[in-house]
């Protein structure tokens, strides 16, 4: 999986794909628009961003590139990749139970805070994509 070198795109699919962790400084695109959404995206290698907007969607520290990043009202799934393991914070519903999967896989089940933020770290290597699915409980 490539790094997403317009910084975000939006794919066939319908989903949208983002962020470099290849960049050596702070990059960021505004203002893209996606199914009447405003989204904002800020990536390097230290980390990446992503808004809609206005509001926190997605954040990886070290940056990530997110391919397929697609929301529904049971949870979030995407592709990750990164050349160093990273802790990924997804914005979800406030105080609600999900179940986590990373490459298919039950992670287990993770509750979002007040602010509805759920941490998530993933094992990365470079060049290799790993799926993340975050299902409403």
């Amino acid at each position: 999986m490539p790094v997403i070198e317009e910084l975000i795109r939006t794919e066939q699919d319908g989903t949208i794909s983002f962020g470099n962790y290849k960049l050596e400084t702070k990059s960021k695109l505004q203002d893209f628009e996606h199914a009447g959404d405003l989204y904002k995206v800020k990536t390097f290698y230290e980390i990446t961003k992503l808004e809609r907007n206005g509001m926190f969607v997605y954040e990886s520290v070290p940056g990530t590139a997110v391919e397929n990043f697609a929301v529904s009202n049971d949870g979030v799934a995407f592709l990750v990749e990164g050349d160093k393991d990273a802790q990924l914070t997804v914005q979800l519903a406030e105080d609600t139970e999900y179940e986590v999967y990373v490459e298919g896989e039950a992670a287990g089940s993770m509750g979002t805070n007040m602010s509805g933020k759920l941490y998530v770290s993933v094992e990365l290597n470079e060049g290799t994509p790993v799926s993340v699915k975050i299902n409403r409980k």
